[in-house]
């Protein structure tokens, strides 16, 4: 039992002692277990603390981009919204009041009323849209919105041509006085006023624009005034502002009138800016809201707050104001050449006439101006700088881009000092050339036998087409056409400006000037000849009225601004005409048939060369340059047609002699032939010695070109010592010229005199050039034997070509008045009358001649019944 005893002890003890080692055990893995859940929870506390930093600095960091974000988009969409606001109201519709001028836009843009006050300091405008797009309505505080109206008003004013914007003012309660400051307006009527009571009136005549105005554009299947204005490129109406700064209640009637204003007028032009009357809220208007401060409002702004501009400052209104109103009282600026041009050119026919459009209406409506059987021709006057000369370059150019070379041709005649038609024809600058144009008359003011020579030309072709009309047996251009399509029958234009010029004088030129005038008057129109005859002056409008046969023939008038006479008595329309516009009238000056044309600025030089430019690079290879005759330039005989043609010939019996250039349509030269025939010599006459010179030179070298080297003889005796440096000049020129002067002169006169008594003719022709003939020396030897020389030189092949400072000086020559001119064949006159010449002249009478610089008197008795003028050449 004491064995169980112990034993039950030892065993209580071991399990005692096992159960304290499993405890001190569970407790070292508890205090363990503590230990590592308390570092745990050190870390995770640790862990936690550096997650809620980390979460924190990303919160603190993405709410600082947000920020950033923030401010750079509003920054981004203010500096847009700025940028667009520029763009929509550039210039005088969005600049600051204190660096404002007009600047005419292109285009209707928004206009500024202040500025939105917005989270950032970017200075948006506040804008609102008027022109072409709504209307506006102002209200609350009555002076501030004063302001607003004044600045709405100025910056359309600014934005729009001078006279493109109208102000129609309605203040019963003030009588105008918040329009005030615009005054200087109402002279042009730029600005009108409606009385109290007129309202009515006044909107129910806006509602009559608006329908006439919806009329026009719905003609031309448009859909807004704005979209005819882009698509034709004119506005053809002006921009109405009625401002009606009214108080109380509308009639039932005004209200509906209102209401249809609101609805139809923006796209017609017709805008209401309103203050003091209510009206709706609707589409296409604005509502202002005028407050001081920070608390104004814009309807289309929503809740935004505006910030409104003060008014325009009363120095800047009324400078302005008086700006527009000198450019309103001095006539709109033209519309561009390019709105008469069609979109193809080239494409009409002639047949039955020529019709184009010479400018638009003041509806903007193009104006078409017909030559054809009826009107058959048109008369043109205006004084100087109204436009007469612009007037005729847009007519040309209309008609020049619709009809082709091949259906029109232009010759143009332009009697005043100046080079208005030199533009068309090939210049040192510009060598292209309108095809149209087969010649240019310019600085022809003392040259009246040009204008004489182009209805000789144009009364030629007149009986060319009469005659095939007659061989075809049909009276019309058309018809002619029709049975003759290969032919060339293109109408004809002949404009002559200044024509008077060409009537004036009482003498030959002017009779029979009249006498061809009135056929080609009477006759061309059939076929296809039409006149156009311009002057500035009113006595040249006059020379027609005492010839009643020629004038009823001008049925087609147009009168510039202030021009007389043209026009019937009784229709005084020209007298207010603004400048760039006429009145044109297809009945010989009925006011009846009166239409007003704004002509488009035509002579704008770049414009009209890009015109040219691109009708000449049309041209057909085969066309020329038209003849270019300018009575200011001396024509160089190395340029004649004529001079060029002349080459040696294996036979040159009777060489031709040229002299200057004739004035003529066709660029030919004056000649004479020296036949083996008595008479056959030329004399030049007159104290001008350099023509004298020229003259003379001029028959030698192209003399000299007929002939090969050794083919004939030349022989020049000068005996005038200013004369020798161009003798001599010409010698040099010459082939086998023998040079003689005082001391040695009978040498060749004794040679030339024995030729000329010989039996036979010379074996090579011998011309002897003779400069002051007048002056020989040696007495009356001498002069006997150059009278030998005279006489039988020519059937020798001798022929004397001689310079006498006076026709009496030459009859001295020949022996004295009671001689016998014949051995004088041809003669060239310089400064020697007319009279002086009856000697020279066949029958009893003189030449019609009054000497005039760089001009002569050519006659050859062997094929002249009169003698002619022509144009000695420069050959320096």
């Amino acid at each position: 039992m004491a064995e169980s005893t112990t034993q039950q002890v030892i065993d209580i003890r071991a399990g005692l002692s096992h159960a304290l080692g499993a405890a001190s055990t569970a407790l070292d893995e508890a205090r363990a277990a503590y230990t590592r859940a308390v570092d745990r929870r050190r870390r995770v506390a640790q862990a936690a603390g550096e997650r809620r930093y980390k979460l924190d600095a990303a919160r603190d960091a993405r709410l600082a981009e947000i920020d950033d974000q923030h401010r750079t988009d509003l920054a981004a969409y203010a500096e847009a919204a700025a940028k667009a606001a520029d763009r929509a109201a550039p210039g005088a519709a969005g600049d600051p009041w204190d660096d404002w001028q007009p600047t005419p836009l292109d285009r209707a843009a928004e206009l500024r009323v202040g500025r939105l006050l917005l989270p950032h300091p970017e200075d948006v405008p506040a804008l609102v849209p008027l022109l072409d797009r709504g209307h506006v309505v102002v209200r609350g505080d009555r002076t501030l919105g004063d302001e607003v109206v004044a600045g709405l008003l100025l910056r359309a004013l600014g934005t729009a041509p001078p006279g493109a914007v109208q102000i129609i003012g309605y203040d019963p309660e003030h009588l105008g006085g918040g329009l005030a400051r615009f005054a200087p307006l109402a002279p042009v009527n730029v600005l009108t006023f409606v009385g109290p009571g007129g309202l009515g009136a006044l909107l129910d005549d806006l509602t009559d624009q608006v329908r006439r105005i919806n009329e026009t554009v719905l003609a031309g299947e448009y859909t807004s005034l704005r979209e005819l204005n882009a698509a034709t490129h004119r506005r053809p109406e002006p921009w109405r502002i009625a401002v009606l700064l009214g108080a109380g209640e509308l009639s039932r009637a005004e209200q509906a009138q209102l209401q249809r204003l609101l609805r139809t007028g923006a796209a017609c032009g017709v805008h209401l800016v309103i203050q003091g009357l209510p009206v709706p809220a609707g589409d296409g208007v604005e509502f202002i809201t005028a407050a001081p401060g920070d608390h104004a409002r814009m309807s289309s702004a929503g809740a935004l707050p505006v910030r409104l501009d003060g008014g325009p400052p009363q120095a800047v209104v009324a400078a302005t104001c008086r700006r527009i109103a000198e450019a309103v009282a001095a006539g709109p600026a033209p519309v561009a050449l390019d709105s008469l041009l069609p979109q193809v050119e080239w494409q009409e026919s002639s047949a039955t006439g020529l019709t184009a459009p010479l400018g638009d209406s003041p509806q903007g409506v193009p104006v078409p101006v017909t030559l054809a059987d009826y009107p058959p021709h048109a008369l043109i006057a205006g004084p100087s700088g109204t436009g007469k000369t612009n007037l005729i370059y847009a007519w040309m150019g209309a008609l020049a881009a619709r009809y082709s070379p091949g259906e029109l041709a232009f010759y143009l005649l332009d009697f005043k000092e100046g080079v208005s038609f030199a533009r068309f024809a090939p210049g040192r600058r510009d060598q292209t050339w309108l095809p149209h144009v087969r010649l240019v008359g310019v600085n022809v003011n003392t040259d009246r036998e040009f204008g004489l020579a182009l209805l000789r030309f144009l009364g030629d072709e007149l009986r060319r087409r009469a005659d095939a009309a007659k061989r075809y047996e049909v009276t019309s251009l058309a018809e002619l056409r029709a049975e003759d399509p290969e032919g060339s029958w293109p109408r004809i234009v002949a404009v002559i400006d200044e024509f008077q010029v060409l009537l004036s004088g009482r003498d030959a030129v002017e009779k029979e000037a009249v006498d061809l005038l009135e056929d080609l008057a009477r006759r061309g129109r059939s076929q296809g000849i039409h006149l156009i005859l311009a002057s500035q002056d009113v006595s040249g409008i006059e020379a027609l009225w005492g010839r009643p046969a020629l004038v009823a023939q001008f049925s087609l008038r147009i009168a510039l601004p202030r021009a007389r006479r043209v026009l019937a008595e009784q229709n005084t329309a020209a007298e207010s005409l603004p400048r760039y516009h006429a009145v044109v009238n297809a009945d010989s000056g009925a006011a009846e048939a009166n239409r007003v044309v704004r002509v488009p600025a035509a002579g704008d030089r770049e414009r009209w060369n890009a015109l040219q430019h691109r009708l000449w690079r049309q041209r057909p290879a085969e066309l020329g340059a038209p003849r270019l005759f300018d009575g200011d330039v001396v024509p160089r005989l190395a340029d004649s047609p004529d001079f060029r043609r002349l080459a040696p010939a294996e036979s040159t019996p009777a060489p031709a002699v040229l002299l200057g250039e004739t004035i003529d349509v066709q660029a030919r030269s004056a000649r004479t032939v020296l036949r083996r025939a008595p008479g056959r010599n030329l004399a030049v006459l007159g104290t001008r010695m350099d023509e004298a010179c020229s003259v003379l030179a001029t028959a030698a070298l192209s003399l000299a070109r007929q002939f090969p080297a050794d083919g004939a003889r030349f022989s020049i005796l000068c005996l005038d010592p200013d004369a020798r440096a161009a003798a001599a000049a010409l010698c040099s020129q010459l082939p086998d010229c023998g040079w003689y002067e005082h001391d040695n002169a009978d040498w060749v006169l004794e040679d030339a005199a024995a030729e000329s008594a010989a039996s036979w003719p010379a074996d090579r022709p011998h011309f002897l050039l003779v400069y002051a003939a007048d002056a020989l020396p040696g007495g009356k030897g001498a002069a006997e034997q150059l009278r030998t020389i005279l006489r039988q030189g020519p059937e020798r092949r001798i022929h004397v070509l001689g310079w006498w400072r006076g026709a009496g000086l030459l009859r001295d020559a020949l022996g004295g008045p009671a001689s016998r001119t014949d051995p004088i064949g041809a003669w060239v006159a310089l400064d020697v009358h007319g009279s002086e010449l009856a000697p020279f002249y066949p029958g009893a009478g003189a030449p019609a001649w009054y000497p005039r610089p760089w001009r002569a008197l050519h006659f050859d008795r062997s094929v002249h019944r009169g003698a002619e003028v022509i144009i000695p050449y420069g050959v320096a």
